[in-house]
């Protein structure tokens, strides 16, 4: 899932990990957003083994909105947007991560849109889900969209 509504491009100077005043943050409809996307989900009874995010606050802050459970930070979630990390790195270190999953475990993953463009291949809008399978071999498969409500 790429995180809810956050005004702006990118991060401001000063861009500084753990400290969201330094950040791009949610809008109140990024938020707003994200309430309605977990209301939907738990709707239509979806238990998910776990919930992964960004180290980024509008990717956590999106996270504990949907209010779906507990949210771990991953790093390979990370942005790598504006020269911030690896492309190629973080992709793997997710794809390695994907791989320690067991069949059927449902895993939701709050990130950016430039790490699940390398994942899947999608462009994702601000709070759309991208619903996909790892195979073992690692091949990842798109099978639908979800798109922010």
């Amino acid at each position: 899932m790429r995180h809810a509504s956050a005004p702006g491009f990118g991060d401001p100077e000063g861009f500084t990990l753990g400290n969201c005043k330094t950040q791009r943050n949610l809008s109140t409809a990024g938020r707003e957003e994200a309430r309605a996307l977990g209301k939907a989900i738990r709707s239509q009874g979806v238990q998910l083994t776990a919930i992964f995010s960004s180290q980024w606050c509008r990717c956590l802050d999106t996270a504990q909105e949907l209010n779906l459970g507990k949210v771990q930070a991953l790093p390979a979630l990370n942005s790598f947007f504006q020269g911030r990390g690896s492309s190629a790195d973080q992709t793997t270190a997710l794809k390695e991560h994907l791989a320690t999953l067991k069949p059927g475990d449902k895993v939701l993953y709050v990130t950016h849109q430039v790490n699940t463009t390398a994942l899947t291949g999608v462009y994702p809008d601000s709070g759309e889900v991208v619903l996909f399978r790892s195979s073992p071999t690692g091949e990842i498969t798109v099978i639908g969209r979800l798109p922010s409500p």
